[in-house]
Order: structure tokens, then sequence, then C-alpha cells
């Protein structure tokens, strides 16, 4: 940060709409909300007591509950903040600071795990009888730990010259969120520079990310085909089908907002609601209606909490 950087509180304007949406649209954001916290929370809780959800798979999808939980409270809450208040949410510069960072942290870190969990997919289906070698516990760890840090150092990455410039004028930001866009465009000076920066830096990570996770998906449909019975391909095909339909809620409105020559606030605020509010909801509602293991876990635990009240 610089002493240049003169404003020292942001408004966020929130989402377009008419006013008398703001009492409908609180409620309905959040209830998707709760909703998200409550079932990534209960996903990672039954990952974690059930001993037959102790394997990679789960490992990975519960590092992918615990990010989406953060990564909605990250955005959600000051969204709803937006809707109560008719001239905007006022947030200081550090907060915007640690949002922007947050959000983005989050983010990268999640699009480094969608690409290790389609790994992780392509070993299961193509090498079963080395898969358990391959994919130990130490290799698991190691992967987990190299999505976080890449993570952080992608966020560090674009935080960083963002927020050296100075900010001397206005102070809306035209979001619901401190998104780069919308930041950059309150800068006092030329932001040519941090602009490039960060259009290579998320397009080499977001397209770097959905490349290998198409290879890895060409290569376990290869697999997939190879497999004798149909009862075998269906649920080889199943297994993915959950994974595919998060990656693609997740990416298509990312590539749209940022990778996009041009940017209309308006239309780029819309699309965000798909990958910061509707994406997280998608986790644990694709993974528990489409999984067979996570259901039944589900139900020994509401039996374990039935049977200790009734204990009580």
């Amino acid at each position: 940060m610089t002493n240049m950087s003169l404003v020292t509180t942001f408004i966020l304007t929130g989402l377009p709409h008419a006013p008398e949406l703001d009492t409908f649209l609180f409620g309905i954001f959040l209830v998707i909300y709760v909703l998200t916290v409550v079932g990534n929370f209960l996903i990672l809780l039954v990952i974690i007591v059930n001993p037959h959800l102790h394997t990679p798979m789960y490992y990975f999808l519960s590092n992918l509950s615990f990010i989406d939980m953060w990564y909605s409270t990250v955005t959600t809450p000051k969204m709803l903040m937006t809707l109560v208040s008719p001239e905007g949410s006022p947030i200081s510069f550090h907060s915007c600071v640690a949002q922007f960072y947050s959000f983005d942290f989050l983010g990268s870190t999640e699009c480094f795990l969608y690409t290790v969990m389609s790994y992780d997919r392509f070993l299961a289906i193509s090498y079963p009888l080395r898969y358990a070698s391959m994919m130990s516990g130490r290799t698991c760890a190691i992967l987990a730990t190299t999505t976080w840090l890449s993570g952080s150092l992608h966020s560090a990455a674009q935080t960083t010259p963002t927020f050296r410039l100075p900010f001397c004028g206005p102070n809306q930001i035209q979001h619901y969120i401190c998104d780069a866009p919308s930041v950059l465009k309150l800068a006092c000076a030329d932001t040519s520079t941090v602009e490039m920066v960060i259009f290579v830096n998320i397009g080499v990570v977001a397209l770097g990310c959905f490349f290998l996770i198409v290879l890895s998906y060409v290569s376990i449909v290869h697999s997939i085909l190879k497999i004798r019975t149909s009862e075998g391909r269906w649920r080889a095909f199943q297994t993915c089908a959950s994974h595919c339909i998060v990656v693609l809620c997740f990416y298509v409105p990312l590539v749209f907002i940022y990778l996009r020559p041009g940017s209309k606030e308006v239309v780029d605020r819309i699309v965000a609601v798909f990958y910061t509010v509707m994406t997280p909801l998608l986790n644990p509602v694709v993974y528990t209606l489409r999984n067979k293991d996570v259901k039944k876990a589900l139900l020994k635990l509401k039996d374990k909490v039935m049977y200790s009240q009734s204990k009580w």
C-alpha cells in the first residue's frame, strides 16, 4: 500500500435491481447462504466421522466443501448488506483488500482443486489396481497443500499490484464485492499494466487448469469405453458426472467475466452470482443427491444424532 491511497472507505453498490425487490432478493440469497454453509459443513462432518469415506476422492471433496463454506462467506454477507442499504454498503480500504485477497485466494484454490480432483478420477478409473499406491495419504496431502499454496501465491500476485495503485477520487465500486475489474476502474493512475498482469495471471491459471481437466476426462472416457460391462461403465460415468457439472458451472461464468474483451458492469455482476453464490451451493446438492455413499453416511449420522437425543 502507498501513502497516495487517499480513499479510506469504498461503497459497494450491489446487484442491479428494482428497489421494490430488496426484501425478496434478501430472503432468497439469505436462504441460499444458509443452505450453502450448512450443506457444505454436513459434507465435511460426514467425511470426517465416517471411516468408509476416508478415501482420496472424499478427502479432496472435504477440501472443496471447506473452500465453498468460506467462499460463500466472503461474498454473500456483503451482498446482503447492499440489499438492506439503499445507498450501498460501506467497506473500509483494508477490508476491501482482505476481501479481494480472500475471494481470489479461495477461487483460485478451488480452480486448482478441481484439476486435482479430475486427476484423481483419472487414476481411479484408468489404473484401478495401482490406484491405492499411486494416491497414498502422503500424495493426497502434498497435492492438497500445493493447491492451497498455489492459490495463495496467485492471489498475492493480483492483490499486491492492484492496491499499490493510488485511489484518490470516486469510491463507489459497481459490484457487491471488491473484484479486480470494478476496483481498478477507481484508480487514479494508468492501470493497463496491472490489468495485463491480472489478465495473464487468470488466463494462465483458468485455461491451464481447464485444459488439464479436459485432458483428464478425455482419458477417462477412453478408459470407460474399455470397461466390458454396462453396469461398470455406468458406475464410472456417474462418479465423474457430478464433478463435470460443478466444474462447468464454475468455469463458464469465470471465463466470461475475466477473459472476454471489454466489460459490462451490469452483466458481470449478474453472471458473478453463478460462481460466487450458486456454485458453492451446487457442491452439497450435486455430491449428495448423486452419491449413494454420502447419502448413506448422512443417514447414519442422522440416526446417531436421533439415538443420542433419545437417550437424553
